[in-house]
């Protein structure tokens, strides 16, 4: 079984319970649906294990070691052997394996070794701390041999021996140099790996526009070329700001309702077809996709007077225009499009932008009040 939560703040097998924000990040996290359901006898020996940020493997649990969610564990590498922490297990890491295209009948998985050791995780914390030092005197290296490059993660092994320096560029580099160099200050191996500005963005993290944490960090792993057609076809401005993700590139997200948008404009008719009328010839602007409205000027360059068409008026222009005739008027006052009359009204003043500021009304002078002389009163005896 697996349990549904990972240990908060403690390493699983860590004696001096130091804590790791590699199992606090939560990116690429996976729930196991499966959780509470028995493993079948089918079930692969293929466990999924994670590493730094959006680092991922599958690996070979042919010892049959008891293993659930969130144990450290040393895995098989080259050299030498790495630590990791077990993100998923059971029948689900085929799917999870199908969805990265990978057959787990010939995938070739490399072994899990044991459970970690508190040697091994006290090593492993000794590397993490490492990984920040690192990664600056790398970059002032790189710059000191200009080379046109940008040094944005690093990863040590969980022994120690070997470390991945993640990197951006526009061109190839050359950089034999600079491996030589990294080498003989940090006493380790060296393995280059470059990745994009896509992946970079989903290595650090953040929160998008929409108040949410970043795709790339919590489940895109196969990263889909955006363009800028995507925006044309649901008519949103081409703002640079505005279409930029954290990464500098086009939002992934521009893609996801893409198919809706061209499944919904298959009946359009072509916006550079313009509509011939008796008082003049009427340009399309803007469209809108889903109240199935098309707007035209009769400027073509300024969008000034426009009149709203329903679609289907608009096919019915174009097809007179070609046999040669002129229509009256663009819409027919039979097909105006009415607007709907809210039936609602704002009663508290929920619209003014003042309601709540205080309002001192000017103080009214108080009338004055007329004294009047009571009467003396006289005595019987008459003084």
């Amino acid at each position: 079984m697996i349990e549904e939560k990972e240990p908060k703040g403690k390493c699983g097998g860590c004696s001096k319970g130091k804590s790791d924000h590699r199992l606090l990040d939560g990116k690429l996290d996976v729930y196991d649906w499966l959780g509470d359901v028995p493993e079948s006898a089918l079930c692969p020996d293929i466990i999924e294990v994670k590493f730094k940020n959006t680092r991922k493997g599958f690996y070979s649990n042919n010892n049959k070691i008891r293993l659930k969610r969130g144990d450290i564990i040393a895995v098989e590498a080259s050299p030498g052997h790495d630590i990791g922490i077990v993100s998923l297990t059971g029948d689900l890491v085929v799917e999870q394996m199908k969805r990265q295209k990978l057959d787990p009948k010939t995938y070739e998985a490399k072994k899990v070794y044991r459970v970690a050791k508190p040697v091994d995780i006290e090593k492993w914390h000794e590397a993490i701390a490492l990984e920040h030092k690192t990664m600056i005197k790398a970059r002032q290296i790189s710059a000191e041999l200009r080379l046109n490059m940008k040094i944005g993660d690093v990863e040590y092994q969980g022994d120690k021996t070997k470390g991945i320096f993640y990197y951006i560029a526009d061109e190839r580099v050359d950089f034999r140099e600079l491996i030589k160099v990294l080498a003989e200050e940090f006493r380790i191996r060296i393995e280059m790996r470059q990745i994009g500005a896509r992946q970079e963005a989903g290595r650090i993290g953040g929160i998008g526009p929409c108040g949410r944490e970043l795709c790339c960090s919590t489940w895109i792993t196969n990263f889909v070329s955006v363009t800028t057609n995507a925006a044309r076809y649901q008519e949103i401005s081409l703002n640079p700001q505005k279409l930029a993700g954290q990464c500098g590139k086009l939002k992934c997200c521009l893609n996801y309702e893409m198919d809706v948008y061209i499944d919904a404009r298959k009946d359009f008719p072509a916006t550079n077809v313009p509509l011939e009328c008796k008082d003049g010839t009427a340009y399309h602007q803007k469209t809108d996709i889903f109240k199935r409205l098309m707007w035209y000027s009769f400027d073509k360059n300024y969008a000034v007077n426009m009149v709203q068409i329903p679609i289907d008026r608009v096919k019915e222009i174009i097809l007179l225009n070609k046999k040669g005739i002129k229509v009256n008027e663009l819409v027919a006052k039979k097909e105006e499009v009415t607007h709907k009359a809210l039936d609602y009204e704002n009663v508290v003043g929920q619209d003014s932008l003042n309601r709540f500021d205080k309002v001192e009304e000017a103080k009214k002078p108080r009338p004055k009040r007329k004294f009047r002389r009571k009467p003396r009163k006289i005595n019987k005896s008459g003084e």
